[in-house]
């Protein structure tokens, strides 16, 4: 079965999670969240976040990996580090051959839940019924996993039409 990384990057923290895929059927592999320093110089906090990506990537060995985009913050700094942690999210997954797939937070809750308006808790709860039996490693680890589900699901439907 293929398995895909589903990243939701942040600076502070940054949820993953794999699952495997064969058609429909999804199944939980592990899940888990990085965290960096916050004290740390924002160098350093990215090249820690590059160092266990590539660790977690060397693990599972992915042959995809998913990706959430960056939505807008009032805080604009906010935003520009979100970005920087979310490139190297991209170059991570990119470098190890896995084939990227990048989505909006909106086109997520709407795969996951039925409704680009849902609420976290709502993503939560059905990613934990989507995924019975698995412990999520917390809030940032659940949407990593939903942006898994939701790159299997565009997979699987890319590949029944011609």
């Amino acid at each position: 079965m293929p398995l895909i990384l589903g990243l939701d990057p942040g600076l502070a923290t940054t949820g993953w999670g794999v699952i495997a895929a064969e058609g429909n059927r999804l199944s939980h592999i592990a899940n888990g969240q990085i965290k960096t320093d916050r004290a740390a110089p924002l160098a350093e906090r990215l090249v820690a976040l590059d160092a266990a990506l590539t660790d977690l990537i060397l693990r599972h060995k992915p042959e995809g990996a998913a990706i959430e985009e960056v939505f807008v913050n009032v805080n604009p700094q906010s935003t520009l580090k979100l970005g920087q942690a979310r490139g190297v999210c991209l170059l991570a997954a990119a470098r190890s051959g896995c084939v990227v797939g990048e989505y909006a937070a909106r086109l997520v809750k709407k795969a996951i839940v039925g409704t680009g308006a849902a609420e976290k808790a709502q993503v939560h709860a059905m990613v934990a019924r989507l995924l019975p039996g698995a412990k999520i490693s917390g809030a940032d680890a659940a949407d990593a996993l939903a942006v898994a589900i939701t790159h299997a699901h565009h997979m699987a439907s890319a590949r029944r039409i011609p």
